[in-house]
């Protein structure tokens, strides 16, 4: 009785894993396997937000009834590994074949070249979720499809020519180190030929 449809018949609580977990889910406890096994120090950001008007229902009850964010966010996460400053937005797209530049707004690509002009890791992980697909792609050639295209959305075959496709695991679920393991390694390499 070991399969999921067993648990189903027997009326106990069924376990469907990480199913419909959502990709900064995943991120953030792949974030937390690399602090807890001491891999990387790589957080979320808070959102600053101003809040204008709640309603107390109770000393324990508040509900927020106005709010806005202070200052436009930069990206979704940062940190530091192997010496080397970490800093990345998450998204996710139903289509299945673009990922529509909307999804990233003006500040955060201006936000990923500071970081990359300062030596800094900059990229983006975007997972295609129909087709339960997620890519790593790096700042610089982020920028480079940019600035060569006009167009509003990013095929998904630039993401397989250029990007590195995150394969799911258990533990860390969205291995993402991985992929910056094979990049600094490259690093390594041209600078010793």
């Amino acid at each position: 009785m070991n399969t999921r449809t067993d648990y189903k018949k027997t009326g106990l609580n069924t376990i469907y894993g990480n199913r419909g977990m959502g990709l900064e889910t995943e991120i953030n406890e792949t974030n937390q396997y690399y602090l807890i096994h001491d891999i990387a120090v790589i957080h979320k950001k808070p959102t600053h937000v101003t809040i204008k008007k709640v309603d107390y229902h109770s000393r324990v009850d508040a509900i927020i009834k106005e709010a806005y964010f202070k200052t436009p966010s930069t990206t979704d996460y940062n940190g530091v590994y192997k010496g080397k400053y970490i800093d990345f937005e998450a998204k996710e797209t139903k289509q299945k074949t673009t990922f529509p530049l909307s999804n990233i707004h003006k500040h955060q690509i201006e936000h990923l070249k500071k970081i990359v002009n300062h030596g800094g890791i900059g990229f983006i992980i975007v997972r295609f979720t129909s087709l339960n697909q997620t890519y790593f792609l790096s700042a610089v050639d982020l920028f480079a499809f940019i600035d060569s295209n006009k167009r509003k959305s990013i095929p998904i075959t630039y993401f397989e020519e250029k990007g590195y496709l995150i394969k799911d695991k258990y533990q860390p679920r969205v291995d993402y180190l991985a992929i910056i393991d094979k990049i600094l390694e490259g690093e390594v390499n041209e600078k010793s030929n």
